[in-house]
């Protein structure tokens, strides 16, 4: 009961973090409240929210995933590669670029259950590894969907009649609702929890950790794979250069929401109103017309405050 009392105060925090942030941007820029940006504020969380998804199972185990970045693009490449090039009907094209990035997590997950390396280093050389494949998968040039506009609807397409509310954003918040049903309603999810409160005794209980933690990267891997539909649809295009840095802006989402680094805590509401949080910065700041690199220590200093909450927290419990 205090846990979840104590998670329902984390979420509540975060999100008058959100509305405290959002009411200055409103302040300072007449430009920022409106129709237009909030519905484009919701577009640019759906690919950081969607790596935010999958990472935070990933951390709550108590692991890390620094390939989901760079795996986001090889995807996004694949799925090209089997749409335009292979001319694989859409449905297909999809589902086997998501696939695909199941596959990521899956071997991100045998490196570390199974030969035992730690997740900081199993995922930063699949990091590099999604990276030089995406490059020469693609041959280093971008492969574009011209010719498939159906696929381009995906993201920027509009399912509500009389509106240009984008799709991806409904992509997201069924992706959240799943989550949300396998952090909080399945054996995956205690498990995961589990796993990243105590793993030793979870083992000692008669539970596979080392099949779970494999299961738990291959779903990771899987929302990567969607991130990875996601942003080639909204471009237009497979863009292999893509994907360094979005890794960091999708833990920061995590980490901003709640879920701890040292694992066993965290919740998707928290996770979708963290990469909120980052959406928000992000949007405001370049309406006020701050410099980049500006932006990039804003955003340094929220993640520090962040971590630093989450440790004070144990140290008060």
């Amino acid at each position: 009961m205090r846990r979840t009392l104590r998670d329902r105060i984390q979420q509540f925090l975060a999100f008058a973090s959100l509305i405290v942030i959002f009411g200055f941007f409103s302040i300072v820029s007449p430009n920022f409240f409106n129709y237009g940006n909030v519905t484009n504020i919701l577009f640019s969380t759906v690919v950081i929210g969607l790596l935010a998804l999958g990472t935070t199972f990933v951390i709550i185990t108590g692991g890390i995933d620094l390939s989901i970045g760079t795996g986001m693009a090889l995807c996004a490449v694949i799925s090209g590669v089997l749409i335009v090039d292979l001319g694989v009907p859409l449905p297909l094209g999809v589902l086997g670029a998501i696939l695909f990035g199941g596959l990521i997590g899956l071997v991100n997950g045998m490196n570390v259950a199974i030969l035992g390396l730690p997740p900081f280093i199993a995922t930063l050389a699949m990091m590099l590894v999604a990276q030089g494949l995406a490059l020469v998968v693609s041959n280093s040039t971008p492969i574009y969907f011209d010719q498939t506009p159906a696929y381009i609807d995906l993201s920027i397409g509009s399912l509500i009649p009389g509106t240009d509310f984008p799709n991806a954003v409904l992509i997201l918040a069924l992706a959240a609702v799943v989550a949300g049903v396998l952090l909080n309603r399945t054996v995956l999810g205690r498990y995961t929890y589990s796993i990243g409160s105590n793993e030793e005794a979870t083992a000692l209980s008669g539970i596979d950790v080392r099949r779970w933690k494999i299961i738990i990267y291959t779903l990771a891997g899987l929302f990567t794979g969607l991130a990875g539909v996601m942003i080639s649809a909204r471009l237009g295009s497979a863009q292999p250069a893509t994907g360094m840095g979005y890794e960091l802006q999708a833990i920061a989402a995590v980490v901003i929401g709640g879920t701890s680094l040292s694992g066993g805590k965290g919740s998707i509401v928290g996770t979708v109103i963290g990469a909120l949080i980052i959406s928000v910065l992000n949007n405001g700041l370049q309406i006020m017309s701050i410099p980049q690199e500006w932006q990039n220590v804003i955003l340094g200093a929220v993640i520090l405050l962040a971590v630093y909450a989450d440790m004070a927290r144990k140290r008060a419990r």
